[in-house]
């Protein structure tokens, strides 16, 4: 099986994408305590690492995944994209941007037959040019780079329309051929909207479900499909939770079903919204049933203030969406457990890859990886 490290692994949206593919997650490093924690929940067998990439040398990284010198296959990874972001000040001298190029700093160091780097699509912007340009050049030209490709995650068959870039590169000698359009979505990708996302989940949120005992809910069934396949199982081997695991297929539970305690007023504002208008005073959205989810934001951690994303407005209920909900937004299954609070768990949402998307993208990988190899 091929293996790969993820970098700024997150929760895990990356992982879970690669491991579905089929690959091995040898390793993953994140600095965020809370994320770290969710991480290895979700990937029991995973060498997980608190480290800065920063500092952190590419020997130390095979090391630490008991991989080899020319042993490893995967470099994955989604450096922080908030410096790159258009809600943020989009500032060319953030400290974050930087992160970028410790990526492909340990792309040199570890020389894996692929890469696989994501961010928003505010990276492409002129004004980080230089940026990439001085990232790729790390790389050599050992690599063939794919041009950036734009990624809408709806056209993948997922309920949101968050948009993500992947940068891709690979040493030819170990792939077929392999080129952007490789990489597009299928025609025949099963398009999915908000109604049938949330398909099962409780409708009616008791605002005092706040512990997260209490999160834990009865959930009915899904429509049949690719999609609700994903949600349902699909859990690769030696990943999972083995108690959220347990409580889905034993109890046909799922966490995350949190509520918010809202004022009679605020609710009859959100009661008398229509689909996709947004409240004037939080500035949620009202979720469109037959529609998409917009972008999920991740709101800040303790370091930037403790601002907690604006979460959108249920479809049909005078409410903002729980963590599964959103998770299900996102494409993650309901066996994926997250952080125990609202916070933290939209957090951690927000800032992942659609593992939907991820899953596609690293097929397209491996099939090409595996076929040069044959």
């Amino acid at each position: 099986m091929p293996n790969l490290i993820d970098l700024y692994a997150g929760a895990g949206g990356l992982s879970l994408g690669a491991a579905r593919a089929g690959f091995k997650v040898a390793a993953a490093v994140e600095t965020d305590p809370l994320a770290l924690d969710t991480h290895k929940k979700n990937f029991p067998n995973v060498k997980h690492l608190d480290r800065d990439v920063s500092g952190l040398k590419g020997e130390t990284l095979l090391e630490i995944a008991a991989i080899k010198k020319g042993g490893l296959d995967g470099l994955i990874g989604g450096p922080p994209c908030q410096g790159f972001s258009g809600i943020g000040k989009r500032r060319t001298d953030d400290k974050r941007n930087e992160l970028f190029m410790h990526f492909f700093r340990l792309v040199k160091e570890t020389r894996p037959k692929f890469f696989f780097v994501e961010n928003v699509p505010g990276i492409l912007d002129v004004r980080y040019k230089k940026l990439r340009e001085e990232a790729i050049k790390l790389v050599g030209k050992s690599y063939t780079l794919l041009d950036p490709i734009k990624a809408p995650a709806n056209e993948y068959g997922v309920p949101t329309t968050r948009t993500r870039v992947f940068f891709i590169g690979y040493q030819p000698r170990y792939f077929s051929n392999i080129d952007v359009c490789s990489f597009s979505p299928k025609k025949e990708v099963e398009v999915v909207c908000v109604r049938d996302a949330l398909l099962g989940l409780p409708l009616e949120i008791s605002p005092n479900w706040q512990s997260e005992e209490s999160g834990w809910q009865s959930v009915g069934n899904l429509e049949k499909g690719w999609y609700a396949e994903r949600i349902i199982g699909h859990i690769p081997p030696s990943v999972g939770h083995h108690v959220s695991v347990e409580r889905y297929i034993k109890r046909n539970e799922v966490s995350g079903c949190l509520g918010t305690r809202h004022s009679i007023h605020v609710a009859m504002r959100y009661a008398a919204l229509r689909p996709g208008e947004r409240d004037g005073v939080s500035k949620a959205a009202k979720l469109k049933a037959d529609g998409f989810c917009p972008t999920l934001r991740a709101g800040t951690g303790y370091d930037k203030g403790r601002y907690q994303a604006v979460r959108p407005i249920h479809y049909s209920e005078p409410r903002v969406i729980t963590p599964r909900e959103a998770a299900r937004l996102q494409g993650f299954p309901d066996w994926f457990i997250f952080h125990t609070t609202k916070w933290h768990s939209f957090r951690q949402i927000g800032n992942s890859v659609s593992p939907l998307v991820a899953e596609h993208m690293l097929k397209i990988i491996i099939a090409h990886l595996l076929d040069a190899c044959n």
